[in-house]
This record gives structure tokens, C-alpha cells and sequence, in this order.
């Protein structure tokens, strides 16, 4: 996933945001209500959705240019 981050748009980074912070949002109901198989998806989650934002604030600080496809 880190070096797919740079391959991508801000369109499609900000769809990945959203989609990690959905799939957080299910893992932290799951652990609520019942045991969950991987305890450590919570942190890898947590991870992603911290390089997705470091990249898209690159982007809006200039300091990353956007590629276009």
C-alpha cells in the first residue's frame, strides 16, 4: 500500500480515505460486540488513513505535484 499511494490521484486517495475510515469505523464496532480475528487491522487502519492524509496535505502544501492519468 505505501508505494501504491504514490501512484494515485486525489480523486482516488480521497475515495481511499473514505473507505479506510468505513472500514475502521466496522472494526471498532466489531471489537465492541465480539472477539475479532486480526486485533492489529485496527492499528494497520490507523496507519493507512495517516499516509493517505500525509499525502494529500503534500499535495495541498505543494510540495507533491499531481499526476495526471
Amino acid at each position: 500500500m505505501k508505494g501504491k499511494l504514490d501512484e494515485l490521484t486525489v480523486e482516488e486517495l480521497n475515495r481511499s480515505l473514505r473507505e479506510a475510515k468505513e472500514e475502521l469505523r466496522k472494526e471498532r464496532f466489531k471489537r465492541t460486540v465480539s472477539r475479532v480475528e486480526n486485533p492489529k487491522k485496527t492499528m494497520q487502519l490507523k496507519k493507512q488513513i495517516a499516509r493517505i492524509l500525509t499525502v494529500l496535505r503534500e499535495y495541498e502544501s505543494g510540495t507533491r505535484t499531481a499526476r495526471s492519468k
